[in-house]
């Protein structure tokens, strides 16, 4: 029970705090505009979650190196590598199976099926070496307060329910990219956009026949 409080309290504080990360830096450098970054239409990013969580387990599981050098060099490698498969894993779910993109690295230089690239995954290392030795301690103290005071477990499972009705919601818009084969393999807030505009202007053909 104690590890299952663990888990979800980590999945949901990354998931919020990673959507509000990526909503700056689409606002403020990759794309300079206000939008939602994320395949939910709710202020969540499971993906941050499941990379906290990585970060979590990589950075407290006792590895048994004698060496403190060594020991904190291993993780944080682990954790870059560690960060980039998560990226890889969710990136080629959605593009193979519901052809949406959720981010296009492809013209980054090294890229792999632009769903990954060297230059983020630079970026993931430095992220695990501050989460290392900033967040990580406090982490650790905040977790375990929250796992001995469960009456705040009713917070986590409640945006996990929300979360989980967005995910239903949003996979059934994505699926619908099967029957408009011509908007398929666009980034998903583009196909959000097109979408709506077709349904709009089917609507329009049936009420003018």
């Amino acid at each position: 029970m104690k590890y299952l409080v663990i888990i979800s309290t980590l999945f949901v504080i990354g998931s919020i705090i990673g959507w509000v990360i990526e909503l700056f830096f689409r606002r403020f450098v990759s794309q300079h505009k206000w939008m939602n970054p994320g395949f939910l239409m709710g202020p969540y990013l499971p993906i941050y979650g499941f990379g906290v969580i990585v970060l979590y387990a990589v950075s407290n599981i006792p590895f048994g190196i004698s060496n403190h050098a060594v020991d904190i060099v291993v993780r944080i490698l682990i954790i870059g590598v560690g960060m980039t498969v998560v990226e890889f894993l969710a990136g080629l779910i959605f593009i193979k199976g519901l052809k949406v993109k959720l981010w296009d690295y492809s013209n980054r230089k090294g890229n792999i099926m632009g769903i990954i690239c060297p230059s983020f995954s630079l970026i993931w290392l430095a992220v695990g070496s501050l989460y290392y030795f900033l967040i990580n301690p406090f982490l650790v103290s905040g977790i375990s307060w929250i796992s001995e005071n469960l009456i705040y477990t009713y917070f986590v499972g409640a945006v996990i329910g929300a979360m989980l009705v967005d995910f239903a919601y949003s996979i059934h818009l994505a699926t619908k990219a099967k029957y408009y084969k011509e908007l398929a393999g666009l980034r998903f807030e583009d196909f959000k956009k097109e979408l709506r505009n077709k349904i709009k202007q089917l609507r329009k053909d049936k009420e003018s026949v």
